[in-house]
């Protein structure tokens, strides 16, 4: 069975830098609805679009393709008094907006002499990424899995 619009796609992957570093080494296989429902990048989606099982590929994604460039202008300096005593180096929160909106994912990059750095990008922006690809298994959704526009039951999304 080809790949294509409504199928439930399958597989094996890797993910490396530009370098040959380890991103993700696939431990998990990746299961994803095919057909614009965002499980996964968009380009590599389209590199997957008419592949069968057992096919094999590469795909380099830019940082814009991916988790986008990295923006100087997410990283905030604040002073330490407006986070809980118990903040780590690491740590992820979302920021609120004046009128109670989440805003945005932060992860905390260092504190040092009463200021705590935070970090709006993405821990891969600014990176590209080059997938190493094996289509392993694809099937046709399920009417269920199309309403919801995911994955249901092994490696998928669970109710």
């Amino acid at each position: 069975m080809e790949i294509v619009k409504n199928t439930v796609v399958t597989l094996k992957y890797t993910v490396l830098d530009p370098d040959g570093n380890t991103i993700d080494d696939g431990h998990q296989p990746l299961v994803y609805l095919h057909g614009g429902y965002d499980g996964i990048f968009p380009m590599l989606e389209e590199a997957l679009h008419g592949k069968k099982v057992g096919d094999q590929l590469k795909v380099k994604l830019q940082p814009e393709d991916a988790f986008g460039d990295y923006d100087e202008e997410l990283v905030l300096v604040e002073d330490v008094s407006q986070f809980p005593e118990n903040i780590e180096v690491g740590m992820s929160f979302e920021r609120v907006t004046d009128d109670g909106e989440e805003d945005m994912l932060y992860r905390i990059t260092d504190i040092a002499d009463g200021k705590v750095v935070v970090d709006g990008n993405h821990p891969l922006a600014g990176t590209a990424l080059v997938f190493d690809i094996t289509v392993t298994e694809v099937r046709k959704a399920t009417a269920e899995e199309l309403s919801h526009g995911h994955v249901h039951g092994a490696g998928g999304h669970h109710h």
